[in-house]
């Protein structure tokens, strides 16, 4: 009788493992699965980042590039998000481009999600949601919400100690997955480096004149809702700067550091004849001084801990009750990179750039986000 029930309850725990790891496993599975992203009535052709790079074909690190081209002739300016798929603002300002800008004067190329292999896992051991889903009127649109560096199942293991090239700097190991230390990459090297590669294949490729890259960084982080800016486009982001706070949107300036390498606006505006930026906002999911760690955090930006941090002087940003919601940190994103595109143009006219239809800080606070996202196929 003994036997028989210790034969039962190993046969009980083996069968509710199984289960355990069916359920799991699929949710692991699930983050396979490419968002959708439905192009806009200004989208003109979509390309994959291997037309550029033909050795990331058919791999995690290929990912799609949307073009939106004007009537008239003008400049090139492209937008990166997703470099870090865990700074939703960035990749979700480029979503909401593809799906809403028109293009009237030059060309825009966009790349929302730029490290497509960090789109497939999470953050280990940060408990972070899988997916954010967000209301809009065709129903709910769920998107994934994946980790800083790249799925070590793409480039395993990581070294002890990440050389990077062509400088030589050394960095922690695991920075070898993270795409904004891989600059300017190269064909033969690790997982991040090519992808590198690829995308400065596509600003040289396509003769870009102004690229933008969209991140986000926890409240107690210095460069926080800010510009930083290669030397080259210093001017650009004084400027702009200066009328967003007249305007009552309250930024930083910081230029690209010279002898920290890896980053895009270091690295593309090194080895491309782009003007680099790079632009981040305020994300407390990513802090370490967080509280529960949700859905509703990342969406609602929203944490005790943060507010009483600000009181004691810990937060680079101011931090209440109302928080950090995505909708006014991605307002933020659209409404600095339609004034960049407005000053670029004015110093630069035979290359101007003009794009409509983009939704502004205020009609996302008024609206949300998913008002201005579409319904999929």
């Amino acid at each position: 009788m003994q036997v028989g029930l210790k034969q039962i309850t190993a046969i009980a725990v083996l069968c509710l493992a199984v289960i355990v790891s069916m359920v799991t496993g699929r949710s692991f599975m699930s983050m396979w699965e490419r968002d959708k992203i439905v192009p806009g009535p200004g989208v003109t052709k979509i390309k994959m980042l291997s037309e550029y790079f033909p050795a990331l074909e058919g791999s995690a690190g290929d990912t799609a590039v949307y073009f939106l081209e004007g009537s008239e002739p003008g400049g090139t300016v492209s937008v990166m998000g997703g470099t870090h798929a865990d700074e939703p603002s960035g990749w979700m300002s480029a979503i909401l481009i593809v799906e809403n800008a028109v293009v009237k004067k030059g060309r825009l190329i966009v790349v929302p999600q730029c490290n497509q292999s960090g789109f497939t896992h999470s953050y280990p051991q940060e408990a972070y949601p899988q997916r954010i889903d967000i209301a809009t009127p065709h129903g709910v649109r769920s998107f994934r919400f994946g980790s800083r560096t790249a799925n070590p199942i793409h480039f395993w293991p990581d070294p002890e100690v990440y050389v990077h090239y062509p400088s030589g700097q050394n960095l922690s190991g695991d920075e070898v997955r993270n795409l904004n230390r891989a600059y300017p990459g190269r064909p033969l090297g690790s997982f991040a480096e090519r992808v590198a590669f690829g995308i400065k294949a596509v600003l040289l490729s396509e003769k870009v004149d102004l690229n933008v890259d969209l991140h986000e960084a926890p409240p107690e982080y210095p460069f926080i809702n800010a510009i930083g800016a290669h030397e080259r486009g210093k001017e650009i982001a004084t400027l702009v700067a200066m009328e967003l706070q007249a305007e009552k949107i309250s930024i930083g300036l910081e230029l690209s550091p010279p002898r920290f390498h890896g980053l895009t606006y270091r690295e593309l505006g090194d080895f491309t004849p782009a003007i680099c930026l790079l632009m981040e906002t305020a994300n407390p999911i990513q802090g370490r001084l967080r509280g529960v760690t949700d859905q509703e955090l990342a969406l609602q930006g929203q944490d005790d801990f943060y507010v009483q941090a600000a009181r004691l002087g810990r937060t680079f940003v101011p931090f209440d009750l109302n928080g950090w919601p995505l909708r006014i940190r991605v307002g933020r994103h659209l409404s600095a990179l339609l004034k960049i595109w407005t000053v670029f143009s004015d110093l630069n006219q035979d290359k101007a750039f003009v794009a409509e239809n983009i939704p502004s800080l205020d009609e996302l606070r008024e609206k949300g986000i998913g008002y201005f996202l579409k319904a999929p196929p």
